[in-house]
């Protein structure tokens, strides 16, 4: 037998693996909190690289080695030219070198000024202010080496590596900053739901433009055109502004993200805007999100109490609402407290459900997110909810009148197993929920909806304003009772049977285990 046929299969190594690999490499060298901007650029520069080198064996095989270093035919597929000093292939033949840092700065600066979709999205000479040691640099170059950033081709990669090292080092950051990466899953969930096919899309809270990645998919995984569709978001910390720019650029999805990093409540980048389409997962329960007398003539709570500068979650879905057009439609996650807060969250709640805004609340499983195990919801707006008919990808849909109704949803009994402690919603779990709601959406609803206990329940407004307008879904979805037809008299009588069988077999054990030990020569009692 070959030697190497003896051996046990090498056991494949996931991409977390080798991010906790990166990050021992840094240990001691730069704060857990610094990880992620340490590795991300590198990992861009190997991305983009592996894009660039496939391109480039792809005109090798078609025999147009002529083309090779002509820009337009790699800047077409949405592949960026790389200069042979900024390829991989170079950093790591001088990876040992003591001016290594110089040259991954100089990698950087040459792809972001050769390629002006990159302007403001690479930092600036950051490797070299690092004074990261020599053989520890070459280390970290040397772990994402191993990294294959083309096995992953349907995943938002670069939002998923900054989610990882959020949820790592949550501790170090300081845990409910609000910084998330929304899991593909839920991000394509909200995309199936709304339909963002043609128009503009906008999300207050981009972070690293993971919903624009996956709503991009989204579209194009639907025969749709891609070229339909406007893209325009706002992020307020500056290297996750940075971080989304570079993860568009790379994909090459053109978006509007405002002239710089800013706060969208006190710096709104886009005052004017109207979206057709807001898919959003902003911070949750965000604290002290403006001061006690700010904001409080702002004109996105026209018509509404202001929202109360303890929580941000009222101040985000009236942002929202604000930006929607007059058909607009918004998918957007909050925590679960946002469904039955009293006091003026109330009042805003009530309002949101007297005028027709409030399509489908859905409360979604646990552990989705890396950085928390909490069930949150999502929640669809809807500023038309009348009767009308419109065609979405080339298919005419005929809505009928909701707008005295809610549908109410239950997903924590869905979810599959997901690298180890988290869970997703699998493409069937996603097809079961919107396959509901557009049945309920639709004027033939009677022959296709059914309310479903512990799942879903179509809530008239009567019955909301009965139950104090609370968004709680478990106070309208029915619950089933299993102990109901339980007859507990012979339930009682099989589990005493049971009972005293195992006591039975016990004794029995304990008289075969004391003459094990008579036969050796002890004497025991009990």
């Amino acid at each position: 037998m070959a030697k190497n046929a003896t051996k046990a299969a090498k056991k494949e190594i996931t991409m977390e693996e080798n991010l906790w690999s990166t990050a021992n490499k840094l240990r001691g060298s730069v704060e857990p909190a610094e990880y992620k901007h340490v590795v991300l650029s590198l990992f861009f520069l190997k991305f983009a690289n592996d894009k660039f080198e496939a391109k480039r064996r792809q005109l090798i095989k078609d025999d147009k080695e002529k083309y090779l270093d002509m820009i337009p035919f790699y800047t077409k597929d949405n592949v960026f030219y790389l200069p042979e000093k900024s390829r991989w292939s170079y950093i790591m033949k001088n990876a040992k070198q003591n001016d290594i840092a110089l040259k991954i700065d100089t990698a950087l600066y040459t792809v972001e000024k050769s390629n002006p979709s990159l302007k403001g999205a690479l930092p600036d000479n950051y490797y070299s202010r690092l004074s990261l040691d020599t053989a520890k640099l070459a280390s970290l170059l040397d772990e994402i080496n191993k990294i294959d950033t083309l096995k992953y081709p349907d995943q938002d990669i670069i939002g998923r590596v900054y989610e990882y090292f959020l949820g790592k080092f949550a501790l170090a950051e300081g845990k409910g900053k609000g910084e998330f990466y929304t899991p593909k899953c839920i991000v394509n969930l909200i995309a199936e739901l709304i339909e963002p096919y043609k128009g503009i899309i906008y999300d207050p809270c981009c972070g690293s433009g993971g919903m624009f990645v996956q709503s991009i998919k989204f579209i194009a995984a639907h025969q749709g055109n891609t070229k339909d569709v406007s893209i325009y978001g706002q992020e307020y910390t500056n290297a996750t502004y940075k971080l989304a720019k570079m993860n568009l650029a790379i994909r090459g999805i053109s978006a509007n993200l405002g002239e710089t990093a800013a706060d969208t409540f006190l710096n709104d980048q886009h005052k004017d805007l109207k979206a057709d389409y807001i898919m959003a997962n902003p911070p949750f329960n965000q604290k002290e999100w403006r001061a006690a007398n700010a904001l409080t003539d702002d004109p996105r709570w026209k018509g509404y109490e202001v929202p109360p500068a303890s929580n941000a979650n009222y101040g985000w879905i009236l942002n929202i609402l604000s930006k929607l057009s007059q058909n607009g439609t918004a998918g957007f996650l909050l925590a679960n407290g946002a469904l039955s807060d009293d006091g003026t969250e109330l009042k805003i709640r009530r309002q949101l459900i007297e005028n027709n805004l409030v399509e489908a609340i859905i409360i979604l499983p646990r552990s989705l997110f890396y950085t928390t195990d909490i069930s949150v919801t999502l929640w669809i707006l809807n500023r038309n909810k009348k009767e009308r008919t419109i065609e979405i990808n080339g298919v005419q849909k005929k809505y009928r009148n909701r707008q005295k109704e809610v549908l109410f949803m239950d997903l924590r009994r869905m979810g599959s197993p997901f690298e180890k402690k988290y869970v997703e919603l699998t493409e069937a779990d996603r097809k079961k929920v919107t396959d509901t709601v557009h049945h309920w959406q639709q004027v033939d609803y009677k022959k296709k909806y059914k309310d479903i206990p512990e799942f879903c329940y179509s809530a008239a407004y009567d019955e909301i304003a009965e139950k104090g307008f609370t968004l709680v879904p478990s106070r309208y979805i029915e619950f089933v009772n299993r102990d109901e037809n339980v007859d507990f008299d012979t339930k009682m009588k099989t589990l005493q049977g049971e009972l005293r069988e195992l006591l039975i077999e016990e004794k029995k054990s304990q008289k075969d285990l004391l003459g094990v030990f008579k036969e050796l020569g002890y004497e025991i009692k009990l």
